[in-house]
């Protein structure tokens, strides 16, 4: 069971606190976008094993969208980020180079 803490409410509660709202930093495409733009926007996600970045929302408290950082193997959670930010905070980032030595953001 993941263990998630609201980066806005500070709520610490299990997942079923929480609805998982899919792959973060995606970049959103919409009016004026090509067909394939617009097809991998809906369609094309990552889902990679390890590491990876997750937008969650506080669905029995705040009701805010939040953005995790977690493994999908071993469910550690690195730590939970406010939604509005373009890119994991280097605090997160840093966290987990400091727990999976060696790893790098996918390009």
């Amino acid at each position: 069971m993941l263990i998630l803490t609201c980066p806005y409410c500070g709520v610490t509660g299990e997942e079923t606190e929480f609805a998982a709202g899919g792959e973060a930093h995606l970049k959103r495409f919409g009016p004026g976008s090509s067909d394939a733009e617009f097809e991998s926007y809906l369609f094309a996600r990552k889902n990679e094993k390890g590491v990876t970045f997750e937008r969650w929302r506080h669905a029995n408290g705040c009701g805010k969208w939040f953005h995790a950082a977690r493994c999908t193997v071993t469910l550690e959670v690195f730590g939970t980020y406010k939604a509005q930010v373009t890119e994991p905070p280097a605090e997160i980032l840093a966290t987990i180079r400091k727990r999976r030595p060696g790893w790098e953001p996918a390009a």
